[in-house]
């Protein structure tokens, strides 16, 4: 067995073993600097701080999780060991969310300053800096969804069941290079924000019951199509258990775009039938219904009338749920 002293000797090894895992992708797409210089806060002055190395980064939180696991396995605390694990991931997934509130309130100050345009020095330079604090604040939230998705993925292998957290422009001569650069960043980000709800690529449905052991057959069954349809993108009934949290997980670990469609309770008793409809209407490629309540029924029944090929998973169809030592095995 090899050991090692420090994080980027066994980030190099692990380079060098696993040159195409998609979690080493997953990194070193989110790990990106966009900018030389970065702002972490609208009252500090723009320093040249590089972002971490993802290899190093990916190392640590296998680190993290697994030794977690390893040091309370055949003790008295085993049991516990799951629990705080979730915490390690659930953490990844707060900080996550904080930044992007950041982020967020940043965004709005760069769009006032953009819709007020000030040929002044004063205005450049504070358009300049609020479009910096955007970008770097846009790279941390990235990175650190990345690693909140690392982190789901170990829970699932060890715990058995997916991670659920608790809840160019065009140029005036009036604009300095400063504005069209806050408006084109402005654009991007809003067209992020809109692929969520409107997508561009083919729509492939889910839903399931909200109780479901066997997470290995659905992420077989997901993993053949994702091989059949490499650009897809998940369309969910956004349940926080169950079905659709495995496939939310799945999704997380395959880097694969997620709709989730929520109830929309102003339509009443309607809300779940409304919801079918809508997903339905976006003219899906292919669609995975597992066996649950009259809420699936009604919608594989909508979808084989539109046409739409579809694989329907019955609960007689899952394997029990294996013991923590079938898991280790497994993964040795």
């Amino acid at each position: 067995m090899t050991n090692f002293t420090n994080f980027a000797d066994l980030a190099s090894f692990i380079a060098a073993s696993r040159d195409n895992d998609d979690a080493s992708r997953n990194y070193g797409a989110a790990f990106i600097e966009h900018s030389e210089m970065a702002k972490l806060s609208i009252v500090e002055a723009p320093e040249a701080l590089d972002m971490p190395d993802p290899e190093q980064v990916r190392a640590a939180v296998d680190m993290m999780m697994q030794t977690m696991f390893d040091v309370l396995r055949d003790t008295r605390m085993e049991a516990y060991a799951a629990d705080l694990a979730w915490g390690f991931a659930n953490s990844f997934h707060v900080v996550a969310k904080r930044i992007e509130g950041r982020e967020d309130d940043a965004a709005k100050a760069l769009g006032e300053l953009a819709r007020h345009y000030d040929p002044s020095e004063i205005y450049a330079t504070e358009l300049e800096d609020t479009q910096l604090l955007c970008q770097t604040l846009q790279g941390c939230r990235e990175a650190m969804e990345c690693m909140r998705d690392h982190a789901a993925e170990a829970y699932r292998v060890e715990t058995g069941k997916p991670f659920s957290p608790v809840k160019g422009s065009r140029v005036s001569s009036a604009l300095s290079a400063s504005m069209i650069d806050a408006r084109d960043y402005l654009a991007g980000r809003a067209r992020t924000r809109r692929e969520q709800f409107a997508p561009d690529g083919p729509v492939v449905i889910f839903s399931g019951g909200q109780v479901w052991e066997d997470h290995d057959l659905l992420y077989k069954g997901l993993d053949r199509i994702k091989t059949r349809i490499p650009e897809m993108i998940l369309a969910t009934t956004a349940q926080a258990k169950g079905c659709d949290a495995i496939a939310h997980a799945w999704a997380a670990a395959r880097g694969v775009k997620v709709i989730q469609f929520r109830l929309d309770r102003s339509q009443g008793n309607r809300a779940a039938f409304v919801r079918n409809d809508r997903l339905v209407n976006l003219k899906p490629v292919e669609a995975v219904i597992c066996e649950g309540s009259g809420i699936q029924m009604n919608l594989a029944q909508k979808l084989r009338q539109a046409g739409v090929p579809l694989h329907v998973v019955k609960l007689d169809q899952q394997r029990p749920a294996p013991h923590s030592s079938q898991r280790m095995a497994r993964r040795g």
